[in-house]
C-alpha cells in the first residue's frame, strides 16, 4: 500500500532541501571581494621591499621581506641582496630606511634585518598558523620589483598543494634548507619573491617564500615557502642576539690566536677596513685541504657567525678552542658550499 504525504509534509521537506543547498553554497562561496580587500588591505603594511647587492651575472637587486617586530626587525631570505654593509628598505608608505643583518642561519635560508623604526605594523609570530593540503592562501611580494616606493606590493592567490621535505630534491637545487616546505599552486617564486610572506586567506602568516629554484633534469620551477615553525626559535634567537644554533648567549672565549692560515687558508690582501673574505688559495697539507674550497670562494658564515670582512674572520678564528668544530660556508656564485674541519691542537707558526 503506498501512502501519499499531505501538501504540508511536502512544503515542509522542500523547505529542508533548500536550507541544506544554501548552508552547502554558502560554505563553498568564495571569499567576498570587500572581505578580502580588507585581508590584503591589512597585510600590505607588513610587507617591506628590499633593495640592495646585484645586478651583474643575472642577479636582480632587489627583494622582500615582512616585519616580525613594532621596532623595525625583518626577516627575509638570505641571498646575494643582503651582500652589501647595508640595504635599503621601503615601507608601504614610501619611508626609506638602512637596514643591516643582524643575523642568518644559511641552513634555514634566513636572515633578520634590522631598521631604526618604531610602532610599524607587523606579524606576530606567536599568532602565526600552520596549513594543510587544500587551504588558500595569499602570496605577498615584490616580484619583478613592481613596488619601488609607496606603491603595494604583489598578490597571489592559490592553494597548497602539498606538504613536503625539500631533501626528496637535493643535488638538483642550489638552495642550503632541506627541511619541509608548502607547495603551492601559484607562481609565487619569481624575481624578487624571494623573503615575501605566505598567509591564510584571511592574513594569518603561514611562512616566508623561498628562492627561485628548478628542477636540472625537468627544468620544472618550484614554488614554494618555509613553513613559519621552522623559521620562529631561530628568527627569535636572532632578535635577541643569541646564536640560533643553540638558542643561548654567545660564550666569550678567551683569544687563543688561531689564524686563517692555521686552517690552510691564503686570502686576499686585505687592503680596506671591510676588505671582503675571498679565498686566495688553500695551502696543500692544511687542514681545509682536500675538503672542496676554491680561489674566489667568498667566506660569508663562520659556525653560524656572519663574517662581513678579512678582519671579522680574523676575530672569529682567534675564539676558537682546540678539538672544535669550524664550520665554513662560502659563497660561489649563486650557491652556498659548507664544509667542516677540526680546529688543530693548538695554532700552527
Amino acid at each position: 500500500m503506498r501512502f501519499s504525504e499531505s501538501p504540508l509534509a511536502n512544503a515542509s521537506r522542500r523547505r529542508w532541501w533548500w536550507t541544506a543547498l544554501l548552508l552547502a553554497l554558502w560554505a563553498a562561496r568564495p571569499l567576498a571581494a570587500e572581505g578580502l580587500a580588507d585581508v590584503i588591505a591589512s597585510v600590505q603594511p607588513r610587507i617591506v621591499k628590499i633593495f640592495g647587492a646585484g645586478g651583474l651575472a643575472n642577479l636582480e637587486a632587489y627583494g622582500t621581506g615582512f616585519l616580525v617586530s613594532a621596532e623595525g626587525h625583518i626577516v627575509t631570505v638570505w641571498s646575494h641582496v643582503l651582500d652589501g654593509d647595508v640595504v635599503t628598505v621601503v615601507l608601504w608608505d614610501g619611508r626609506r630606511f638602512y637596514g643591516q643583518v643582524q643575523g642568518a642561519v644559511p641552513e634555514l635560508d634566513l636572515a633578520l634585518v634590522k631598521i631604526d623604526a618604531e610602532g610599524l605594523p607587523h606579524f606576530d609570530l606567536e599568532q602565526a598558523a600552520a596549513a594543510g593540503p587544500g587551504t588558500r592562501v595569499l602570496a605577498f611580494s615584490n616580484m619583478f620589483k613592481v613596488a619601488t616606493g609607496d606603491e603595494p606590493v604583489s598578490v597571489l592567490h592559490g592553494v597548497i598543494a602539498s606538504q613536503t621535505p625539500l631533501t626528496a630534491r637535493r643535488g638538483r637545487f642550489e638552495v642550503p634548507y632541506r627541511g619541509p616546505v608548502y607547495i603551492v599552486d601559484a607562481v609565487t617564486n619569481t624575481p624578487g619573491a624571494a623573503g615575501g610572506a605566505l598567509t591564510t586567506i584571511d592574513g594569518r602568516l603561514l611562512g616566508m617564500i623561498g628562492r627561485e629554484l628548478r628542477n636540472a633534469e625537468s627544468h620544472v620551477w618550484l614554488n614554494y615557502a618555509i613553513p613559519i615553525a621552522e623559521l620562529h626559535t631561530a628568527v627569535t634567537a636572532l632578535r635577541e642576539g643569541r646564536s640560533a644554533q643553540t638558542a643561548s648567549p654567545q660564550a666569550e672565549n678567551a683569544a687563543t690566536g688561531y689564524t686563517p692560515l692555521d686552517f690552510g687558508l691564503v686570502l686576499v690582501p686585505d687592503v680596506v677596513y671591510r676588505t671582503p673574505a675571498y679565498i686566495e688559495t688553500i695551502v696543500p697539507g692544511s687542514p681545509l685541504d682536500g675538503l672542496g674550497l676554491r680561489p674566489d670562494d667568498l667566506i660569508v658564515f663562520a659556525n653560524d657567525e656572519l663574517v662581513p670582512s678579512i678582519r671579522s674572520l680574523r676575530e672569529r678564528l682567534a675564539r676558537l678552542q682546540a678539538e672544535d668544530d669550524l664550520t665554513l660556508i662560502v659563497r660561489r656564485g649563486n650557491q652556498l658550499v659548507s664544509v667542516t674541519v677540526r680546529v688543530p691542537r693548538k695554532p700552527m707558526r
